[in-house]
């Protein structure tokens, strides 16, 4: 069983990789740097020794970049058994001032990073006729907001993407779970001044994945809307 997982090294990705890798999964992942891929290749494989680690540095923002990474994929592994689109940035603005080349950025690593790989290994799920593909959507993706700019933008896009996404595979035996999480204890708020327990813990947003992924083909959840308990920030 094979768990791909973009965004991979640190937050909710890292957290999944571990939980996946815990479960018997192997492992496809990748993120921007060479030291953050290597040491979290090399941490998830203390956890799971006999699992299979692809490891890749790939920078989603960039097409040929998702492109290499897919085809790496679909070289090593026989299967496609779940697809995370995780990989993404947080940058707040407005969008009637933010920086020139924002919103291009924000498209091309929050959304277009999905659309091309979903579209580049949805074959072999459906070779199979079998799959799972959570697209990390976001709260931001749900409703306008205050500074939300491009990156609410982009989490927009990702929710119907992800919708039509289910439209077309239910019959084909893929699931596709949109996952629209709130504030979650991660590096985007490293400096931010709130405390940890003000947020979500990211194995809790990996729990909740876990625990969809895991009902019965006949079942599927939708969508997964989490937020802190006392409320979004």
């Amino acid at each position: 069983m094979l768990a791909v997982i973009t965004g991979a090294t640190k937050g909710i990705g890292r957290a999944l990789a571990e939980r996946f890798i815990q479960e018997g999964f192997d492992l496809a992942i990748c993120a921007r740097t060479q030291t953050d891929v290597s040491a979290t290749a090399a941490a998830l494989q203390a956890l799971n020794p006999n699992a299979c680690i692809l490891a890749e540095v790939a920078d989603l923002s960039e097409r040929a970049d998702v492109d290499r990474f897919a085809q790496k994929v679909l070289a090593t592994f026989a299967t496609v058994d779940v697809l995370i689109n995780n990989a993404g940035i947080y940058r707040p603005g407005s969008v009637c001032n933010e920086p020139e080349g924002n919103m291009d950025y924000l498209m091309r690593l929050n959304f277009f990073s999905a659309y091309h790989l979903t579209r580049a290994l949805v074959p072999r799920m459906q070779a199979a006729a079998k799959g799972h593909i959570f697209t990390m959507c976001s709260v931001a993706g749900l409703k306008a907001y205050p500074g939300g700019g491009a990156y609410s933008v982009s989490k927009f896009a990702l929710e119907g993407f992800t919708q039509n996404l289910r439209l077309e595979l239910m019959t084909q035996g893929i699931k596709v779970t949109a996952i629209q999480a709130g504030a979650t204890m991660s590096d985007s708020w490293a400096g931010s001044g709130i405390p940890a327990e003000r947020m979500m813990r990211a194995e809790d947003v990996a729990s909740a994945i876990w625990s969809a992924y895991k009902l019965s083909p006949q079942s599927v959840v939708e969508s997964i809307l989490l937020r802190p308990q006392l409320g979004d920030l």
